[in-house]
């Protein structure tokens, strides 16, 4: 599903306000991602086969993180066309994942689709209702079967699936997680290895960590508020929306509960700002000192890693009733109206950017958490996680992940959750109210696939 960096701030932080990328310290760059990851991939992938005449291939993709995503993605696919000398894959960064959309749906609709693309997971039902993406399943058959689609993690897999066909490949993706300042803790008297583990600990510990020209805990309310609100829901209940994607469960009193407390925070507690928290700003809040702790993407953790001049920590959101988060983050599609020489580069494609030691290295340069269960078991992730163990946090959160919000006419619904909550954090509805008009309006939206 994202921010700054610290020392060039200034600099960046007009472009990351515009595109949701920046530069940092940088991570291993796109041709060290592809180093000593092409064993099992090349063996596949017709390299050293050149047979003249290139298959060009179309690849969008957004970013939704700080850090030097479009160096690491551009790096990648340059590994790609080099290993497939009869393949050129053209990548296109896109901008933010709603821009990536737009695109996209522009595109099928002109009828210039791109060959492949990164774009949410929770669009999966967009694109079929537009009749836009093919499902992989023959791909899968023919190169590895089951035996390829079950070492992905089931919380990613279930926003890839619908009716037992497989329509898109994890790729960047993740879950919401705490981030904390370890030495902000010690400096109040927590213990900085335990951060809070429920709701109370949550007012608790930021009620301790606020001071002047700090506050306890931001959760940014604009970009993706529904994610956020979601991981409330599910810590006190029941994911927001049936698998099929046909009906919601926003105006439910565990979810009115759920929205009190993410108001609570600001207006009762007064341990987070009141209003709009932008979605980019809150981690360069947190590198700054401005926050002792956040909620965010674990994308951004490579980023804070080379960023933060402090010690950190990264945990589990706090619990209700159980920890919970949804999963987030983007899928490769491919889509309708390519000829088949190009689908089977893009399958290869797909193949070789979500291969177990890649699948590893963008975990490390980036903080998504690698997909494949297989790519813990490589070495460089094994050593990696060894030294930074936080890495494994996200990867071991997903015991509690879920299906993100995707429904169908899913921009439509996910615009009425987010209109109402956004008129909750701006005071200008209470959450009861806001909820029941989000519900109203997602259920006539979505009338017409019940019937």
């Amino acid at each position: 599903m994202r921010t700054v960096v610290k020392g060039l701030f200034s600099v960046l932080m007009s472009m990351a306000l515009i595109t949701g990328c920046s530069s940092g310290n940088a991570p291993a760059t796109g041709s060290q991602a592809g180093a000593g990851a092409g064993s099992e991939a090349a063996a596949g992938s017709g390299a050293g086969k050149a047979s003249g005449e290139k298959t060009e291939l179309t690849f969008f993709y957004p970013v939704a993180v700080g850090g030097p995503l479009t160096k690491i993605v551009d790096g990648m696919a340059e590994e790609f066309n080099k290993a497939n000398p009869d393949i050129a894959v053209k990548p296109v960064y896109t901008g933010s994942y709603q821009d990536t959309t737009t695109k996209i749906q522009a595109a099928v609709q002109g009828k210039t689709p791109p060959d492949v693309a990164v774009m949410l997971s929770t669009e999966l039902y967009t694109m079929l209702d537009m009749d836009a993406i093919l499902p992989l399943d023959d791909f899968i058959a023919k190169d590895g079967g089951s035996e390829y689609v079950n070492d992905f993690y089931p919380g990613f897999m279930a926003n890839s699936q619908v009716d037992g066909k497989t329509y898109s490949i994890p790729f960047q993706r993740s879950t919401i997680v705490l981030y904390y300042n370890k030495e902000a803790f010690k400096e109040v008297g927590l213990d900085p290895e335990k951060p809070p583990q429920n709701w109370d600990e949550l007012v608790e510990y930021a009620t301790k960590l606020k001071k002047d020209g700090r506050w306890g805990v931001e959760i940014p309310t604009s970009g993706f508020p529904y994610w956020m609100f979601q991981s409330f829901a599910l810590q006190n209940g029941k994911n927001l929306m049936t698998e099929d994607g046909k009906k919601v469960f926003f105006d439910t009193p565990e979810n009115v509960e759920a929205l009190q407390l993410w108001v609570d925070l600001a207006k009762k507690h007064q341990v987070m700002p009141e209003g709009v928290i932008e979605w980019a700003t809150v981690p360069s809040d947190f590198l700054e000192g401005k926050t002792a702790m956040m909620y965010h993407t674990t994308g951004n953790l490579t980023n804070v890693k080379n960023n933060a001049k402090f010690d950190f920590g990264v945990a589990f959101l706090p619990a209700k009733k159980t920890f919970g988060s949804p999963t987030g983050g983007g899928n490769f599609y491919m889509f309708k109206g390519i000829d088949e020489k190009k689908q089977e580069a893009a399958w290869k494609f797909i193949r070789f950017m979500t291969e177990p030691e890649r699948a590893a290295q963008w975990s490390i340069d980036t903080g998504y958490v690698a997909t494949r269960k297989s790519a813990y078991e490589t070495e460089s992730m094994k050593e990696y996680v060894k030294t930074f163990p936080v890495a494994a946090v996200a990867r071991d959160q997903l015991a509690y992940g879920h299906a993100e919000l995707s429904t169908h006419n899913n921009g439509k619904v996910t615009k009425a959750l987010n209109d109402s909550l956004q008129a909750v954090i701006t005071g200008q509805a209470e959450p009861a109210a806001a909820l029941k008009k989000a519900q109203e309006e997602a259920d006539k939206i979505l009338a017409p696939f019940n019937k």
